[in-house]
């Protein structure tokens, strides 16, 4: 369907890049037939449980404030239908397809270790779901981080009713028509189905995810355009020297360091200034190890909290056939996301701010050497002046957003819920972040080349100018003022292409 293997399900935990391509593009998944027997295990003990006098949380009693309430046997199918109906409050956009892929395949994962007491038959519709690109629309907003993904996940589960709309190939269509014109037999919810289907971090771990994989593209442009930078401004490549990061032991900032070494090797540029008089450059360039390598930790520490996130069990309660119990818990509590979705917004917002900075030294003739603006009829030219500016106000715009959510907890469910993680739009702002950090690196990216062009004769290095000539093939050397609103967004498509990033793609976590 995708053109892709297909990425079996059940059998064992999945992997970043596996991940990644959930996130990238449709594909087909398949369920490991040798899943399916702890999940008929868990769904006996389940339907034994329902039928049962003792409580058991989900399965014969109300929810949150209401554990207490005891529901009769004649009502507990409706109390699953009633549950994904009362919790489908969200508001918002709706997330795109991409995410609610994830979203699907992560739920899935969860349900197939067999700790639910789900039905096999629910699993099927959701890979159906997957397999024939059928999206439930999911409102973004609406949820707080705890008792799971509640109002999301709710909206996802409308299609198990046949209720909500699902967007096929683009399209939003009600839920019913869809499902019934590509023949797909929604299943009769059974005991904790709909519990299962709410609870869980499966939101807020896909946006999370996501914003990884956008943050980590980021992080490859930056690279290669902050090297442009450093060539465009004739700045040493000392500060890149192994020996200087070999003695700090910080393993992000000496593999960083390798890559700046490597783009820069063979540049004319570099050994036209080799005995110039300047004896240091400023931070935003030789320090540039330095910061992006604790980007590039960050980002890696973030990478694995949020794949074990992925692979793990989060509704509640949970199914222990082994032992015939029942145990209620807090692992739909996302606080890991949290935390993760704030510290990778701290590594966003930084790397933006660097290159907000070579981008100022590229514009300023007392520190570039270069034109004022990088216009070569300055004055009756504005050239790039105007384009920092834009740069700066996304830089303050992410400053912004950087504020931590997991540190703004709010009370909710009658107390019940008194301590929650706001992960989920924690890790919906990174998305907005990575936005705005992909269009400054695009403008530094633009301004570097233009830097480089005013060096000619002299060259880069050839993977550098293997790079300038990807942005050349759509934005010609500005001779003059022109509108710059489309060269950005050129400048911005080019980045994200693999000629840009291909030189720093191996230092990310889902590379590797």
């Amino acid at each position: 369907m995708a053109g892709t293997a297909t990425l079996k399900l059940g059998s064992r935990p999945l992997q970043l890049g596996e991940l990644r391509r959930v996130y990238a593009q449709p594909l087909d998944v398949a369920i490991d037939a040798a899943s399916l027997g702890a999940v008929r295990e868990a769904h006996t003990l389940t339907t034994r449980l329902a039928a049962a006098e003792a409580p058991a949380y989900g399965i014969n009693t109300g929810f949150g404030l209401l554990a207490n309430t005891r529901i009769a046997p004649a009502q507990r199918t409706l109390l699953q239908r009633n549950i994904i109906l009362s919790h489908s409050a969200g508001v918002g956009p709706l997330l795109d397809d991409a995410l609610v892929r994830l979203v699907l395949v992560l739920k899935l994962n969860s349900l197939l270790q067999g700790f639910s007491g789900v039905s096999i038959e629910l699993l099927r519709f959701l890979e159906k779901l997957i397999n024939l690109q059928l999206y439930p629309c999911v409102p973004a907003q609406g949820s707080v981080g705890a008792s799971g993904d509640l109002a999301p996940l709710a909206h996802l589960s409308l299609s198990v009713l046949g209720l909500g709309h699902i967007r096929r190939r683009g399209e939003i269509l009600p839920a019913a028509q869809v499902l019934a014109q590509e023949g797909v037999v929604p299943p009769q919810l059974g005991a904790k189905e709909g519990l299962a289907l709410l609870n869980g971090t499966q939101v807020s771990t896909a946006l999370a995810l996501a914003g990884l994989f956008e943050l980590e593209g980021v992080f490859a442009a930056a690279v290669v355009s902050g090297t442009l930078s450093v060539d465009a401004l004739q700045g040493s490549d000392a500060p890149f020297d192994p020996r200087i990061h070999h003695v700090r032991g910080h393993d992000g900032q000496a593999r960083v360091a390798q890559v700046y070494r490597e783009l820069l090797a063979g540049s004319a540029i570099r050994e036209s200034h080799r005995t110039c008089e300047r004896v240091q450059d400023p931070y935003s360039l030789r320090c540039q190890p330095q910061v992006m390598g604790a980007c590039l930790d960050l980002m890696s520490q973030q990478a694995a909290t949020l794949l074990t996130e992925a692979n793990a069990v989060t509704d509640n309660p949970l199914i222990f056939p082994d032992t015939g119990e029942v145990i209620s818990g807090g692992n739909f509590h996302a606080e890991p996301v949290a935390f993760a979705a704030d510290v990778l917004a701290l590594a966003c917002c930084e790397i933006g701010s660097l290159a907000e900075r070579r981008l100022a030294l590229l514009v300023d003739p007392k520190m570039s050497g270069l034109p004022p603006f990088l216009a070569p009829d300055s004055g009756v030219n504005s050239g790039m002046m105007l384009a920092q500016v834009t740069a700066a106000a996304l830089v303050a715009e992410n400053r912004m957003l950087s504020h931590p959510a997991s540190v703004d907890s709010i009370p909710t469910s009658a107390n019940q819920e008194d301590h929650v993680s706001m992960a989920t739009h924690g890790a919906r702002r990174l998305l907005s972040m990575t936005a705005n950090a992909w269009n400054v690196i695009a403008i530094e990216f633009l301004s570097a080349c233009q830097g480089l062009d005013l060096r000619s004769p002299l060259t880069s290095s050839a993977v550098l100018q293997r790079a300038h000539a990807s942005l050349r093939e759509k934005v010609p050397f500005a001779a003059s003022d022109r509108l710059l609103a489309p060269d950005i967004e050129a400048a911005a498509a080019v980045i994200r292409g693999e000629s840009v990033q291909l030189p720093a793609r191996m230092l990310l976590p889902s590379w590797r």
